[in-house]
């Protein structure tokens, strides 16, 4: 017989029963989905030789059965050349795998993420709860309350820094930090929630070790494993190309946008027209310009990971833009260029736009939304906290100022913010004031009048802090696009297109272009980082302001700044 000191310390043993069910469920429907793909399309394979090998028998070996057999089976084979090696197809198949196959979809890295994280969270929690004999849920039900609490946490901070998105490249060092930034708030907030849960439930006993322990367990593992399917994403999608429709100055501005990316895929140019066919895209040494459309879109899903539309509409037939969107429901994405570079490279380039833009569907911005007040409200609680919190640093950073260079400390200039307002932006100076009155708008790298402590406290964005007085005012958000100096603004509304579009929004502390593009030092980084403005703007979403929180964290941790 057990004793009642035996039992309860078992009990956590007795409860670890739970979990296994539902992971072993989990596990189970999964394997069951990839067992059901892997037959489907071995058995949509075999149907597929078996009736060309019977068109071939019935109509004959010549030419004419192949072109035939091609067009009723949807794509156009290379003739034979000689004996097929054995087991040719099904070495093709083994090669690409399964695995392959899997994640050449869109949608299957993102599930599989989200596979991953609920069953490893359930496992470590529960590990790591049993192997500390802790017992603090009073029943099963608890457990599984508590649970979603903290995965939901979980999945809401990486869906923020793009961890389930198959576009974002996880093996750089930059997601890395965004990813522990987001699993260490994840844990912060969890921890909040359930202690604050337990003040009012007696019942609960939440162990600090646990908590501590499963988060510190659960952030590499994953990573690891975001890092592990990424490599296969990229691989999967290595052998298919992008199908571009258009061969005019348009498709070769996307060209050299393209080659400058990150994207490792290949790019096919093909003209409606046919014009340009066998003319390079862009110069000597880019992609020929092909032709006869209607063929290549026979075989999209086998040869491409999608179609962006390169051309203007009105260009193409009433039959294509019915075959595309045919394309788009059932078979691979269809991508205007405006949708492309926002999903792909978060950013709008000029050159898509025009004055009519911000008149589209979609504008958080156009009407009053419930974000519009939340968003002022937590300008108000985060800067007056931030400005209490941060006061001793106020002091020691103004005294380095003052031994270093003297007064003034502060250095203010008159800024554009949201519908042209002009207002007076406070900020740490972080340059000798006697060479303040230089031509050179731009601060650039190496600048002779940043002092010691200034090119530190622009390194760390600490001489943002006096700003954190300008979002309590109103005058800005903590984030936004920049506020630019009126000098500035009035020189760039004259020679770049569309720049009073960002003066839609309230400028910001930090925001989308400063976290992902330099610091500017002339008229064309001004162009670069407008386009990431126009995203922020088109884009306008607490879960946009989100990322670039975490962003922007990165970016003071590790002295990213400039």
């Amino acid at each position: 017989m057990l004793n009642a000191a035996a039992v309860a310390r078992h009990e956590p043993l007795v409860r670890w029963i739970h979990v296994p069910t539902v992971v072993l469920a989990l596990s189970l429907s999964l394997v069951a989905f990839v067992r059901l793909y892997f037959h489907a399309e071995r058995a949509w394979l075999a149907w597929f030789h078996l009736r060309r090998d019977m068109i071939a028998r019935s109509m004959g070996n010549s030419e004419e059965s192949q072109t035939i057999s091609g067009e009723i089976l949807g794509f156009q084979e290379a003739p034979p050349t000689g004996m097929s090696k054995p087991g040719g197809e099904a070495a093709r198949v083994r090669r690409t795998g399964l695995w392959s196959h899997f994640l050449s979809y869109e949608w299957s890295s993102a599930l599989l993420y989200l596979f991953l994280d609920v069953v490893s969270w359930l496992v470590i929690y529960r590990v790591a709860g049993w192997f500390r004999y802790d017992a603090f849920y009073a029943t099963p039900f608890q457990f599984f309350v508590i649970n979603l609490i903290q995965l939901g946490v979980i999945v809401i901070a990486l869906y923020f820094v793009g961890g389930y998105d198959r576009t974002v490249e996880k093996l750089t060092l930059g997601y890395t930090a965004e990813h522990i930034l987001a699993v260490t708030a994840a844990g912060v907030v969890s921890a909040t929630l359930i202690y604050s849960a337990a003040t009012f439930d007696q019942t609960m006993k939440p162990s600090r070790g646990v908590l501590l322990l499963s988060f510190a367990i659960f952030l590499p593992v994953s990573l690891a494993y975001r890092r592990w399917i990424r490599q296969y994403v990229v691989a999967s999608s290595a052998s298919r190309s992008f199908l571009v429709i258009g061969g005019g100055a348009t498709a070769a501005r996307f060209y050299e946008a393209y080659r400058k990316s990150s994207n490792g895929q290949q790019l096919e140019f093909v003209d409606v027209n046919e014009e340009r066919v066998g003319q390079p895209i862009a110069g000597q040494g880019s992609p020929i310009v092909q032709g006869d459309l209607a063929a290549k879109l026979k075989n999209l899903g086998n040869r491409y990971s999608g179609i962006i539309l390169a051309a203007k509409a009105s260009s193409l037939s009433t039959q294509l833009l019915e075959r595309l969107v045919h394309a788009q429901f059932q078979e691979t994405r269809v991508y205007t260029l405006e949708s492309f570079y926002e999903s792909q490279w978060r950013y709008l380039p000029l050159g898509i736009i025009d004055p009519f833009w911000p008149l589209q569907s979609g504008f958080q911005l156009a009407r009053t939304s419930p974000y519009h007040y939340l968003k002022r409200l937590f300008d108000v609680v985060a800067s007056s906290i931030a400005l209490i919190i941060c006061a001793p640093l106020f002091v020691l950073v103004a005294l380095l100022i003052w031994i270093q260079d003297g007064s003034p400390v502060f250095f203010r200039q008159e800024r554009v913010g949201r519908d042209g307002r002009r207002f007076i932006l406070f900020k740490f100076r972080t340059m000798r004031h006697s060479d303040e009155a230089d031509e050179d708008i731009y601060t650039r790298k190496g600048d002779r009048r940043v002092t010691s402590v200034g090119r530190w406290l622009r390194k760390l964005r600490l001489d943002e802090l006096p700003q954190l007085w300008n979002a309590l005012k109103g005058d800005i958000s903590l984030i936004g696009p920049r506020p630019e100096w009126s000098k500035c603004a009035e020189r760039y509304e004259q020679t770049i297109p569309f720049y009073h579009f960002r003066h839609l929004v309230k400028p910001g502390i930090t925001g989308w272009a400063q976290v992902n593009y330099p610091y500017g030092e002339s008229d064309e980084d001004a162009v670069e980082k407008l386009k990431y403005d126009l995203y922020y703007i088109r884009h306008y979403s607490l879960k946009l302001d989100a990322m670039i929180v975490l962003k922007t964290l990165y970016t003071m941790l590790f002295g990213k700044g400039r």
